[in-house]
């Protein structure tokens, strides 16, 4: 029977920080309080002075498997996201080939079955021409499906306007989008490229992908949700104008929803000048402005989850120029502690990256038993100290083997990750014992 007594930590919540002990029994959260003496042999973690956060639940990956396994792949990936803190994923289907059948999501699911230490889902993927093929997902057993409404890596692009009209008024599922107008896109491109030809400058990517790309698409997602009473949410937002098309209402009166990525919450265009097409997102990095008014909205409750749109290229891939340079970039085992740093900035609270990184993800997946720090759930859990450290190449665990972080310095350091009960991530290594769990979803 493997008993864990964590004792003394800060234990997180979005209701607020509570100094106690947690014992984790079978996998489970079995206790919560003070003084736990656990009945039979157990491990003792000395948690004074240190915060215990819900694991994170990342609602956006690209892993790139199958396919495209020189850039990363599940097994690589999830062992970076757990040494971040998540312990849970969510893949996207723009892989090669796309997961646009039943069968070949399924392959995915079985492939993580193997290899993963964190917890996994993976959407199910929308083209063009797969309409009846989508609507056979099984809403208690794969996270969402996923509609890219403008192109991005494995163009994906669904524009066939009575494909969208069918997902939108057929599916009961949760419709994830990414939403940049491509025809707006198109003629920046071309402006682009007349006036600068192939040297086009990063500086250029926030104008060609602009504030108008995103809204035109993102404001369309919504109206379709709002005629259809869809169940919508609206990946890495990066605009402050698309935010007004989201309430603060709470989150269970919500049928359409948002998400904010690290990059969006972290990068300006400024950034551009020193960071180059590392830092080159689909949707773009855009200005101060925008930023500041996302990080509002995710406080104000207009943006109710975070991610990572964790999305791996090989460094000389990303070395390229513009128009050669592919957008994403690696992210999940430096975004919860980014994350924790706009806390120490006095930009975020502890609380509200325990609601909005892993709760809230719980709630609006309706993912079972996981998110929250409360007896009977799996125990997917953060240990989190008050030590700096700096990223460098000697630290970095993504296959590609580079970070957009890299030389940063971060007041916060994950100490130990559990999945499940088991302790995955400790003493600066991922311990690989048994696979994570697939998630499964309280829907009808």
């Amino acid at each position: 029977m493997s008993q864990t007594l964590i004792k003394e930590v800060r234990i997180v919540r979005s209701s607020g920080i509570v100094e106690g002990d947690l014992l984790i029994k079978d996998g489970r959260i079995a206790k919560i309080g003070s003084n736990i003496t656990p009945e039979g042999a157990h491990r003792v973690v000395d948690g004074k002075g240190k915060l215990l956060f819900p694991g994170m639940i990342d609602d956006q990956v690209h892993f790139r498997e199958p396919g495209l396994t020189h850039k990363a792949n599940i097994k690589t990936e999830s062992a970076a996201a757990v040494a971040g803190g998540i312990t849970s994923f969510m893949e996207m289907p723009n892989t090669k080939p796309a997961a646009i059948t039943q069968e070949l999501l399924q392959d995915k699911y079985d492939i993580a079955a193997k290899v993963s230490p964190a917890n996994y889902s993976f959407f199910m993927g929308v083209s063009n021409d797969n309409l009846d093929e989508a609507l056979k997902t099984d809403p208690t057993k794969v996270c969402g499906l996923k509609i890219f409404m403008g192109s991005s890596t494995g163009n994906m692009l669904v524009d066939k306007e009575e494909v969208l009209e069918g997902i939108f008024s057929k599916s009961s599922m949760l419709i994830a989008t990414h939403c940049e107008d491509e025809a707006t896109i198109r003629a920046n491109s071309q402006r682009a490229k007349d006036q600068f030809g192939d040297n086009v400058p990063i500086r250029q990517h926030p104008i060609i992908r602009s504030e108008e790309a995103c809204y035109l698409s993102s404001s369309k997602a919504v109206e379709l949700a709002k005629k259809y009473k869809a169940n919508l949410h609206i990946l890495h937002i990066s605009t402050a104008k698309e935010i007004e098309l989201f309430s603060n209402l709470p989150l269970e009166d919500k049928h359409i929803t948002a998400e904010a990525c690290v990059h969006h919450l972290w990068f300006t265009d400024k950034d551009y000048d020193t960071k180059g097409t590392h830092i080159k997102w689909n949707p773009a990095v855009k200005k101060e402005s925008d930023r500041t008014a996302i990080r509002n909205a995710v406080v104000n409750g207009q943006i109710d989850v975070l991610a990572t749109d964790h999305a791996p290229h090989t460094l000389e891939e990303k070395s390229n120029n513009y128009w050669n340079a592919p957008s994403g970039g690696p992210l999940v085992q430096h975004a919860f502690v980014a994350l924790l740093e706009l806390v120490k900035q006095g930009v975020f609270t502890y609380e509200l990256i325990a609601e909005k990184a892993a709760e809230n993800v719980a709630k609006r997946f309706m993912i079972d038993d996981r998110g929250f720090i409360e007896e009977g759930n799996f125990a997917d859990l953060v240990l989190v100290s008050e030590n700096s450290w700096k990223v460098s190449k000697e630290n970095i665990l993504y296959k590609c083997g580079w970070s957009p972080f890299e030389g940063e310095n971060f007041s916060h350091k994950i100490e130990e990750t559990w999945v499940n009960g088991n302790s995955v991530y400790a003493n600066g290594k991922v311990q690989f014992s048994e696979p994570g769990m697939r998630l499964s979803f309280y829907r009808k």
